[in-house]
């Protein structure tokens, strides 16, 4: 029996930390309710310290990449978020999809210092998402 669950994007810019997390982490823990993607409007790589960061909570994205929004053009999704922080002037935009949920997350990928404090940067900013999805779509959402 094939039961059609909800879709959603993640994007911003680089598709290459906060969105990625996000695919990820609805994935591993939510695949049961949610099928989740992510893209940017101007895709780098997947972050290495985002991939760190998941893996110290047993999420395996290394088979992640980062991709653009025009691979989705064409795919319906019921929810697009957008994840950019407020100092990006311009979070990239999506034509398709339902419901539209702009939540800023600052960007780990800025943060500066040793290894260890970026890296906790991206710990932060993961333990934020995961915390925020299971808010929006776990306890609200059917």
């Amino acid at each position: 029996m094939n039961i059609e669950v909800p879709r959603i994007l993640f994007i911003c810019a680089h598709n290459s930390a906060r969105s990625q997390m996000a695919e990820g982490l609805v994935n591993a823990l939510h695949a049961d309710r949610f099928r989740a993607s992510s893209a940017g409007s101007e895709p780098t790589r997947v972050h290495p310290m985002a991939i760190a960061a998941m893996a110290e909570i047993g999420i395996d994205i290394s088979g992640h990449r980062s991709k653009s929004l025009d691979e989705f053009l064409d795919q319906p999704f019921d929810y697009v978020v957008m994840v950019c922080d407020e100092s990006q002037v311009e979070c990239p935009f999506f034509p398709g999809g339902g419901e539209r949920i702009p939540h800023a997350f600052k960007d780990p990928a800025a943060c500066v210092g040793t290894e260890e404090e970026i890296l906790n940067c991206f710990r932060r900013t993961r333990d934020e998402i995961r915390a925020w999805i299971e808010e929006t779509f776990i306890r609200k959402r059917p």
